[in-house]
């Protein structure tokens, strides 16, 4: 086998100014599985919701989850360009994620209910990220948890929104 594929990954320490790097990547791991739930979710509302308000909640949540798919991704890159791992097994995403699944049948109201609260939950753990970088030089990860809190900010309202119609 070729050494090029016995590279291991592995966190690297980075010289950037940022203080407590590991500290910003565990916040950002969580943000992250909370991203790839709320994918997973929105996408699997977006197959399965019936009823008069299909076609704006099937285009809305496409929207959305293909909006998180790209996100997950710059996520995990800031996560990386910090020194650290990010995560990389399906159950380290379901440990840190405080995104729940919902049971039972559920109608294109309570789908829609689900999200818009959801992507509240996840406006505030990018919240706290803000809070938590706000003193270790690391005005990157400030602007990228800022530039996804407005996103689910403005999901939510959307769907909160959308929810009054049902």
């Amino acid at each position: 086998m070729s050494n090029a594929l016995n590279v291991i990954p592995s966190s690297d320490e980075v010289s950037t100014g940022v203080r407590d790097t590991a500290v910003i990547a565990d916040a950002l791991a969580d943000v992250l599985s909370d991203t790839y739930r709320l994918v997973f979710k929105t996408h699997a509302y977006h197959w399965n919701v019936e009823g008069p308000l299909f076609y704006s909640v099937h285009n809305l949540t496409e929207e959305h989850y293909e909006d998180m798919f790209q996100a997950a991704d710059e996520l995990a890159e800031r996560i990386r360009a910090l020194g650290h791992l990010a995560p990389s097994s399906m159950s380290d995403v379901l440990k840190r994620s405080a995104i729940d699944d919902k049971t039972g049948e559920l109608s294109a109201e309570d789908m829609i209910n689900d999200l818009a609260s959801d992507h509240e939950r996840l406006a505030h753990r990018l919240h706290a990220v803000v809070e938590i970088v706000e003193d270790r030089k690391d005005p990157v990860t400030e602007d990228l948890a800022t530039e996804r809190s407005a996103f689910h900010e403005k999901a939510a309202w959307m769907l909160r929104a959308l929810a009054k119609s049902s």
